[in-house]
């Protein structure tokens, strides 16, 4: 009667092995998430492409001044407007906003050449001020969305400064651009 042989594992084959987990884990998963190298499409397949979001430069030259735009608008009862600049990948814009009154606003992007439903919020809320520093990830359409949800009209005053050409204007009676 043959008697079942046990099969051990010897420590080096494991430790052998170890390298090949690591690299396959690095292409299959790492590359494609972290840096949007996907040479076998899996990171596409599994929905973790750019997992890890949008990388900008930390340092972006220009060849043109500044621009400072101040801009004011009032809000009737239960009207909204939009207000954005064009800006490249690597642009920022410092901004500061404030209403005197309670506002639902929308800080957000949409990338040059896709559907402008597949926006990217960066700040939502309800307030009468915000301000700060927001450097574009992609090119496209940066800026605001206003509400006024309540039964009083608001002003909004925005200022921001950049290296935007024009901005962009939507509102009740249209879309209106402006050259800066």
């Amino acid at each position: 009667m043959n008697e079942p042989q046990e099969q051990s594992t010897h420590p080096l084959r494991v430790l052998a092995g170890a390298p090949v987990v690591a690299v396959l884990g690095l292409v299959l998963f790492v590359l494609p998430a972290e840096y949007g190298i996907d040479p076998l499409g899996t990171g596409e397949m599994l929905g973790i492409k750019n997992m890890s979001g949008y990388q900008v430069a930390a340092l972006t030259l220009e060849s043109r001044e500044a621009i400072a735009d101040e801009i004011e608008f009032i809000l009737d009862p239960f009207e909204s407007i939009e207000y954005k600049y064009p800006l490249e990948a690597g642009q920022a814009v410092v901004y500061v906003w404030q209403a005197d009154g309670e506002l639902v606003f929308d800080f957000h992007s949409e990338e040059e050449g896709k559907d402008p439903e597949d926006s990217v919020s960066f700040s939502v809320g309800r307030g009468a001020a915000e301000q700060g520093t927001f450097v574009a990830p992609f090119k496209g359409i940066h800026g605001w969305f206003w509400e006024n949800r309540g039964s009083a009209s608001v002003v909004v005053k925005l200022r921001a400064t950049g290296y935007f050409a024009a901005s962009k204007t939507y509102g009740p009676s249209g879309v209106y651009e402006r050259e800066l």
